[in-house]
């Protein structure tokens, strides 16, 4: 094992993070966001082979968002009460189960029903993973930590489709499952051998843990609905443009979707960015800085976005992209001190706050993409996407200066 859990958080204190807990904590994170994107390139193989409409097999994926989403607010109580190792042990375990399960599967229904349980599984190296991280680190260190394990969610978004089209191409769609299955119990198996138990950590002597109190303290905590909601308005800025820019690049644009799958990851070299900038930035300035810094480069993405979707419309891609990857650094430097500050402020039930952040984000997110597809549906220029950017960045600032930390 990586040492008992206080002989860790000692050696964190004093010498850093070991390599072999953020790999682990990387990789556990990876998973939902493996699973998510790695059987998009076989939905059209799904389609002809299940005999199904485009629609129905579309919903491996949405459903997928939806269990993930409402998982976190599960999994997240249940770490508090049971410990993290056995939670996401049990989550992993439960991923790779149902990946295993669904190799022999001859229906979509009962294929979109995995994928909900893989989604249930899989929630649990977002949720647990965050509480963690807050059981080893005091606020700032951690957010300097969420910063440089986020960034996992930017590479493995871009690549997990890659390798789920070189799967489904060379042996069917149900070598992506037997793939998830092989990483999921990997890495329950990476921590049941290596990672100790650290809920324990934050036990105090005689106090009894209580749930709905926990859930009390936080629920009145003004200041941890300013976290969450700041990082969740943040992250939707995110959302809206997978809803509304491939309308104004591909449609009105008229470039082809390959071209946006090249700008949209050359744009998400922004967000890495912030996430690097987080990890260095934090301990220096402090978690509510590094969310006012990210709310600056927010507002000027936002604000740029407006000005070239009214007065720069012919200027091409760039006019949606350049915008995007201001606000892409925004989000990476805001959202990892957000998360630190919500899962901080009632340490005992971190994995309680970690869900229900996690659940806020998505959900959020969630609305802000379907706003974005509705509005732009008929549009004949980017405005309407400008303006939801510039509404949810206007959301941000009020819930942040409203419910964050006063300063005298």
């Amino acid at each position: 094992m990586l040492k008992d859990a206080r002989q860790l958080r000692e050696q964190v204190r004093t010498s850093g993070a070991p390599a072999a807990l953020l790999l682990l904590l990387m990789a556990a994170t990876s998973i939902s966001a493996t699973t998510l994107t790695i059987i998009v390139p076989a939905l059209p193989e799904l389609t002809r082979l299940l005999k199904a409409d485009p629609a129905t097999v579309q919903l491996t994926v949405s459903l997928f968002l939806v269990g993930l989403a409402a998982a976190q607010l599960i999994m997240g109580p249940l770490s508090d009460r049971f410990g993290r190792r056995p939670v996401m042990m049990g989550g992993m375990a439960l991923t790779g189960a149902v990946s295993l399960l669904a190799v022999v599967l001859a229906n979509i229904e009962s294929l979109i029903v995995a994928r909900i349980f893989q989604a249930i599984g899989a929630s649990t190296g977002i949720v647990v993973g965050r509480a963690i991280i807050r059981d080893l680190f005091e606020r700032d260190r951690a957010a300097s930590v969420l910063g440089l394990v986020a960034t996992v969610m930017v590479i493995v978004p871009s690549f997990a489709p890659l390798m789920g089209g070189l799967l489904d191409a060379a042996f069917g769609w149900q070598a992506i499952f037997l793939f998830t299955a092989t990483t999921s119990l990997g890495v329950m198996a990476w921590v049941a051998l290596t990672l100790p138990e650290t809920s324990t950590l934050n036990v105090i002597q005689g106090e009894t843990p209580s749930f709905w109190a926990d859930l009390k303290d936080l629920a009145r905590a003004r200041l941890f609905w300013g976290y969450v909601l700041s990082g969740a308005f943040a992250s939707a800025t995110f959302f809206a443009y997978l809803g509304g820019g491939p309308h104004v690049v591909v449609s009105l644009m008229g470039r082809s979707p390959s071209e946006f799958g090249v700008w949209f990851a050359i744009s998400s070299l922004g967000y890495a960015g912030g996430n690097f900038g987080a990890s260095r930035l934090a301990v220096r300035l402090g978690s509510n800085t590094l969310i006012w810094l990210g709310i600056a480069f927010e507002a000027a993405g936002a604000s740029l976005a407006v000005l070239l979707a009214v007065f720069a419309m012919d200027w091409g891609p760039i006019i949606v992209f350049g915008p995007q990857t201001l606000m892409g650094i925004g989000n990476g430097l805001l959202l990892p001190a957000a998360i630190a500050g919500a899962v901080s402020i009632r340490p005992r039930a971190a994995g309680t706050a970690a869900g229900i952040m996690g659940c806020t984000q998505m959900a959020i997110g969630a609305a802000c993409a379907q706003l974005g597809g509705m509005l732009l549906a008929g549009a004949t220029s980017a405005i309407p996407l400008a303006l939801i950017l510039a509404g949810v960045v206007s959301a941000l600032i009020v819930s942040y200066v409203w419910l964050g930390p006063r300063r005298r």
